[in-house]
């Protein structure tokens, strides 16, 4: 797959996901919104009912205040009208006075009825009747309006005046609330509280302490007061903000599923871009393997022509050129193979490490000493300074001379085109670990490719893949070296400038 086609492919499933998340969560914030004015909705509909039954309790109350008043009034009005000349004759006309004698006795209709049969065929008797029981009736509906407006007046000239806490009982209105919330599918926790007009707390449950996060609600308590004796009743719920989220939980499911496909597809994506990578990287190697075997192969078939030639066969000296150059390319041809082997065996771990105590300066020494030719060859230099402490390392000695020659052939390699080349080298202990510095004057390396040069078969683009020789698996086979003998790696570069390495290995003491 072109890495084009995956590009295409990210886009498509980004725009995908964007608009699959903004639908999801645009609908939950408009959830919540609905939840929230239901919410509000159903507690200001209990506040009110609220309201309507406090307002009913205090004009039950004084209804009763007034209808025991009257009945009071009535009897001292009857007493005095009789003038009963006992006590027994007072005694029972009270004893006909009930507590519901305010209802003016009327005859029953069936006692009307029960005369004789020459009353009954009398009929303006029958009418008279009828028409006292008119009279009484009206006696009776005057009576109880004017009870009625006596009482009206007395609630509004005389309820607004009391105080709140005095008119209404705090139990009784905690016990409302609490009845009308539940009646309207609220079973939360809440707490209230009795402010004036003014926003004085003249009352407040246990616990009534609103912060921002809290959203109270109002309700006027009598609003049939005069408006500068308005009271209100404060109301929030703790666990509002819980109660709503946990009515639209069941959307949380939809957003670990979008979440478990998103994070699929982003693992499947990471994995397809790294295998096209590696493709490339492979097909790289591919091709500098092929260039690097193709130099020493022509180089051995050419000098095996030469050596068919009867001519170059007498010549014993061309001869012995001729096998030389046979068997450095052999030996060249021999160390890609050995390097491709070894980077497969580290993979597996089956690379068997003979360790041995071995002084860190002296393998340095060699290895310079190996390059130095080289390096003046190219009208370089190499400086070193090894130090004159115990550098005694537990190695490889074989993988750690491969490690230090790995690196001095780096600097070789990518050398800074028209300027002299300068290799540093320097050893220190520190901290019981020996440090091994090796530091170029090169072309250096850039920030977003030094953290991938360990990485196998990257190489870093020069323009040209095949203008320095290599497989990409130096580093990474320093790295895995390194690693194994318990030590450390890394580098540092400026592009243009240089580049350095530093490698870190455990130093071992002697007595």
């Amino acid at each position: 797959m072109r890495k084009s086609t995956i590009w295409v492919l990210v886009a498509v499933m980004a725009v995908t996901f964007v608009g699959l998340l903004y639908l999801q969560i645009s609908y939950m914030d408009n959830l919540i919104e609905i939840r929230k004015e239901q919410f509000s909705l159903a507690v200001k509909r209990s506040l009110y009912d609220v309201s309507e039954a406090l307002e009913r309790d205090e004009s039950i109350r004084y209804l009763q205040e007034g209808l025991e008043e009257n009945q009071r009034r009535l009897i001292l009005f009857e007493f005095g009208k009789n003038n009963f000349s006992s006590a027994g004759g007072f005694i029972s006309e009270f004893s006909e006075l009930s507590s519901d004698s305010l209802k003016l006795k009327l005859p029953k209709q069936q006692d009307l009825f029960k005369e004789s049969n020459s009353e009954r065929a009398n009929i303006p008797y029958v009418a008279k009747r009828y028409m006292g029981m008119q009279e009484l009736l009206k006696k009776q509906y005057m009576y109880q309006k004017g009870l009625l407006n006596d009482v009206v007046l007395k609630i509004l000239n005389t309820a607004s005046l009391q105080p709140i806490l005095e008119r209404i009982d705090t139990r009784q209105l905690e016990s409302y609330l609490r009845a009308e919330l539940l009646n309207n599918d609220l079973n939360l926790v809440f707490k209230y509280a009795i402010v004036d007009g003014h926003g004085k707390l003249l009352y407040r449950s246990q616990g009534y302490a609103p912060t921002a996060d809290n959203t109270v609600y109002s309700q006027i308590i009598f609003p049939n007061d005069a408006p500068d004796r308005l009271n209100y009743i404060k109301i929030y719920f703790p666990t509002q903000s819980k109660y709503i989220l946990q009515s639209v939980s069941f959307m949380a499911t939809s957003f670990i599923f979008t979440l478990v496909m998103l994070f699929t597809f982003i693992f499947t994506i990471t994995v397809a871009l790294r295998q096209k990578k590696l493709t490339d990287m492979k097909t790289d190697f591919i091709n500098n393997m092929t260039h690097e075997f193709k130099t020493p192969i022509s180089t051995i078939s050419l000098a095996a022509q030469m050596l068919k030639d009867q001519s170059v066969a007498k010549n014993p000296t061309m001869t012995e050129h001729i096998a030389k150059v046979i068997t450095d390319e052999s030996s060249r041809l021999r160390f890609q193979v050995d390097k491709v082997l070894q980077m497969s065996l580290l993979e597996k771990h089956r690379v068997m490490m003979r360790l041995s105590l071995v002084e860190a300066n002296k393998v340095i020494s060699n290895v310079i000493n190996t390059f130095t030719l080289k390096v003046e060859k190219l009208g370089g230099q190499i400086d070193s300074h090894l130090c004159d402490e115990n550098t005694l390392v537990e190695v490889d000695e074989m993988h750690f001379t491969n490690v230090i020659f790995n690196l001095l052939d780096n600097a070789l390699k990518y050398a800074y085109e028209g300027r002299a080349l300068k290799l540093h080298i320097e050893t220190r202990v520190v901290n019981g670990k020996v440090e091994i510095e090796i530091e170029d004057n090169g072309i250096g390396i850039k920030k977003e490719d030094l953290k991938k040069i360990f990485d196998k078969f990257y190489r870093v683009s020069t323009g040209n893949v095949h203008n320095v020789k290599g497989f990409g698996l130096g580093l990474a086979y320093v790295q895995k070296i390194i690693e194994d003998l318990k030590g450390s790696i890394h580098a540092e570069s400026e592009l243009n400038i240089g580049t350095k390495f530093i490698i870190v290995l455990p130093l071992i003491k002697t007595d």
